[in-house]
């Protein structure tokens, strides 16, 4: 075996010995070989790449290294003489000595040699017997640990190259795999691209990128897009900048560390037969794991757990990091795939703000950080790491008094263990407002935990009883303060008892009406017991008629999808983003969300609108539409039956409905809200939205009407057979009801209002403890987006009458500015639905709540 290049200049084996663990470092990480001589014998200490059989330790003679140290003159001279000697860190081999100057015959005549050859050094048979048909185990001494963690340093290997998340994951571990968690459209794969980006072109070691999601195109494209900092959505259309040119042709010299092997058919055994070979190999990114069962994708559905241990097998035997990254952030399937450790993204309720918990198999969670993102460009930047640091340490008093006091900080950390996935026993419904109240306190929004703190205290009240460990009774006795009347400084600053807060709604102006009948709740707003029946008599059964009404459809509807499949298919891919809600202020107006106290007494917060003098003269025309949501039921384009995967589609089918995968297109009015609302505010890393069917109808008929220059690209797509006429006698009855009710107000008019919301909360309750007669979430989002529609193009059409649009809230809430007394035409004034009310107000008054 000729010097390779990489060979350094011969050393004695005693100075080898002396210097073994940095020597094997070198090897591994360097693939650097050294000539060993001892007397007249000369041998090579090698990465295994050189002689990939020596992977096989039962082959071969092995040892850990601390008994190698021990023998080492001995092993060498065994090396030297064409028997080949596998070293070992633990039980994963790491390095081998090799003969410098072998026969031609001496190693291709060892590899045969009987897998019970005996071995040097002080390797322990851990079993006691040497006639046993598989190899010994071997055992690693105390020794050994200490002599390479004395050597290798701090234990992170290659990093993402953002600090916080960086500061919080120590890096990426040696010999691990690492799971990043995400739901679609959160962005989990430009995790992976960061490391391996930050790797390759800035550390100059060499990447393996397996790509079952995106091709070679794709990943070029998001680096150049990451790194010259051009929108990837144009780069997609070949259009790049000079800089951007110039960026390109720097990787394409710099980028022969990066490899990509992409295609539909990579699978986990794959990745593994390929990585031995490639020298100097630093990382392994396996971009991505798809949650959702795809015949054409290996890396998919429930053949995760075997490729997961298959990818944890390599990182083990090369001792390098493996990152996958996974579609969901469901803590079932990562408790299947069992990574070493997880890295898990929730957005918060600061869409420019994504948090990553960390969490260790063993440790459970230990940090967390907060990444920006930046989808237009491909990345994430950094936003800090995200410690909760303790009231009464000198670095968190600052924060603790802003966020709301020792009891508020005590319960953000007694969440933890619940949010990040870490533990489980709890409902959704509260693992959701714990997470949104770590996330207040965390960044000091002191109006945020006001408002939070009733639905959190809803929901903490719902649970029967808490998980009997460490961490329930810790989460118990952070809630206890909360269930008395407590002093200003433990009540997130409410100034009020927690007692009362809870039992009042939450109140945000414009940004969410007071527990109407038209009120789209994230958080349920359901109990148990609302899945019954009304009594007979009840002045509207709403529920029964709602259940009549899909019962009597002959297209035999399927109510209820079974819970064991809610984790694949397209349930996991609908949010409630897809509502398409405005949620909109003209950009010449200024909003200010001031202190205002109600009749009752309670203090809340208002919207207060501040109109420019440009607008000329005018005031706040306050339109509210009555019925929303019931309205969207006389036809709301729907599939009863369950949905299919209908995969890219040329143009909408109008013979199916169901949701649709599609890029973002380009609306530059600013007179009017993009006609797809929130939804474009979470677009995934390629800028893609899912979105149902009113709002691919809408896109269509913008198109033709030329207010809109082309349909966007429908990318994915799950869908059924079309259908407007399942709700359809649920709302006739609503009418009718509401006709006759709403003269007679009172206790009757609240009892139809609150059924009516309970019933058509109940297509999609979010507590898995919420019993209900379905469970369809592309049926409630469906009418959801079909109300946001109606509610977008009455404004439109006002707009292009000439009428100045000032804002456009939730699926029922317009504020024009018009001459006093004067609305506009397109809105009917009336009790019915269809209808609204108006009021009128100053600039710069407080924006009055509703009262229907």
């Amino acid at each position: 075996m000729s010097q390779s290049p990489q060979e350094e200049g011969a050393i004695n084996a005693t100075t080898a010995r002396n210097t073994l663990y940095a020597l094997v470092k070198l090897a591994e990480e360097e693939g650097r070989t050294t000539v060993i001589t001892k007397h007249r014998v000369r041998a090579l200490l090698a990465p295994l790449d050189r002689f990939p059989a020596a992977r096989k330790t039962e082959a071969f003679p092995a040892h850990v290294l601390s008994a190698a140290q021990k023998d080492f003159g001995d092993l060498v001279t065994l090396a030297a003489q064409g028997q080949p000697q596998v070293l070992m860190r633990n039980s994963t081999p790491v390095a081998v000595l090799l003969p410098a100057d072998p026969s031609p015959d001496v190693l291709s005549s060892d590899m045969a040699a009987h897998p019970g050859a005996a071995t040097a050094g002080g390797a322990v048979n851990s079993q006691g017997h040497q006639n046993r048909g598989s190899a010994p185990r071997r055992l690693a001494t105390l020794g050994d640990a200490i002599g390479s963690v004395l050597t290798d340093g701090p234990v992170g290997g290659p990093t993402f190259g953002l600090p916080g998340l960086d500061a919080a994951t120590g890096g990426l571990q040696r010999g691990k795999l690492t799971l990043v968690a995400a739901r679609p459209s959160v962005g989990g794969s430009l995790l992976g691209l960061a490391a391996a980006r930050k790797t390759a072109l800035v550390d100059r070691c060499t990447v393996l990128y397996a790509a079952s999601g995106p091709n070679r195109d794709d990943i070029f494209r998001r680096i150049i897009a990451a790194e010259a900092g051009g929108e990837y959505a144009r780069l997609k259309q070949g259009r790049l900048t000079e800089h951007e040119q110039q960026v390109a042709r720097q990787l394409v010299q710099a980028g022969d560390l990066l490899m990509i092997d992409d295609g539909s058919d990579l699978t986990a055994e794959d990745i593994r037969e390929t990585a031995p070979h490639m020298e100097g190999l630093a990382l392994v990114v396996v971009d991505r794991l798809q949650a959702a069962n795809s015949a054409r994708l290996p890396l998919s559905g429930d053949r995760l757990p075997d490729a997961s241990q298959v990818l944890a097998t390599l990182a083990r035997t090369l001792h390098v990091p493996v990152l996958a990254i996974v579609d969901s952030d469901d803590s079932a399937l990562l408790g299947l795939l069992d990574a070493d450790v997880t890295l898990t993204l929730t957005p918060t309720e600061d869409p420019a703000k994504v948090q990553v918990v960390v969490a260790e198999r063993d440790f459970g969670t230990i940090g967390s950080a907060y990444l920006q993102p930046d989808l237009v460009h491909a990345r994430f930047l950094d936003a800090g790491a995200a410690p909760l640091e303790r009231a009464d340490s000198p670095a968190g008093s600052g924060r603790s008094a802003a966020a709301g006091g020792t009891a508020a900080l005590e319960l953000a950390e007694a969440a933890l263990p619940y949010t990040s996935g870490g533990h489980q026993g709890i409902p959704a419904a509260l693992t959701h407002e714990l997470a949104a109240w770590r996330t207040a306190v965390a960044t000091g929004d002191q109006e945020a935990l006001k408002e939070i703190l009733p639905s959190l205290l809803r929901a903490a009240a719902t649970v029967a009883a808490m998980p009997d460990t460490h961490e329930g009774h810790r989460l118990v006795a952070a809630l206890r303060p909360y269930g008395t009347p407590v002093s200003a400084d433990t009540t997130a600053g409410a100034g009020q008892s927690a007692a009362a807060t809870a039992h009042a709604p939450a109140d945000n102006g414009l940004a969410q009406a007071d527990v109407a009948e038209d009120e789209e709740d994230s958080k349920d707003g359901l109990a148990p017991g609302d899945e019954e029946d009304e009594p007979k008599g009840h002045v509207f059964p709403a529920l029964k008629i709602l259940k009549d009404a899909v019962g009597r459809s002959k297209m035999h509807p399927v109510p209820v999808i079974r819970k064991e499949q809610r984790d694949s298919g397209p349930w996991p891919l609908i949010t409630e983003h897809m509502d398409g809600e405005p949620r909109w202020v003209h950009p010449d107006v200024t909003a200010t969300r001031v202190p205002h106290i109600r009749a009752n007494g309670k203090r809340v917060r208002r919207d207060q609108l501040d109109v420019p003098d440009s607008f000329g003269e005018g005031v706040l025309c306050l339109i509210d539409r009555n019925g929303s949501f019931p309205s969207a039921c006389s036809a709301v384009p729907l599939a009863p039956n369950v949905l299919k995967h209908t995969g890219p589609l040329d143009a909408y089918d109008k013979a199916g409905a169901g949701i649709y995968l599609i890029g973002i297109p380009e609306w530059t009015r600013t007179d009017m809200p993009h006609p797809l609302g929130r939804i474009i505010d979470r677009p995934d890393e390629d800028g893609r939205v899912w979105v149902t069917t009113p709002h691919v109808k809408q896109l269509e008929k913008l198109v033709r009407d030329r207010h809109l220059g082309a349909m966007p690209t429908i990318h994915d797509s799950w869908t059924g057979k079309y259908n407007e006429s399942l709700f359809k006698p649920f709302y006739e009855a609503t009418r009718k009801a509401r006709t006759e009710l709403v003269q007679t107000g009172g206790d009757p008019y609240k009892a139809y209002k609150t059924r009516l919301s309970i019933a058509l909360r109940l297509l999609w309750p979010k507590r898995p403890s919420q019993r209900s007669p379905f469970w369809r979430p592309d049926w409630r989002m469906s009418m959801v987006a079909e109300a946001s529609v109606r509610h977008w193009t009455v404004a439109f059409k006002a707009v292009q009458e000439g009428h100045t649009l000032v804002a456009l809230r939730n699926v029922d809430q317009a504020i024009f500015w018009t001459p006093p007394g004067t609305s506009p035409s397109t809105y009917r004034i009336g009790t019915g639905f269809g209808e609204v009310k108006r009021k009128f107000v100053q600039a710069g008054e407080i924006i009055p709540e509703g009262d229907d």
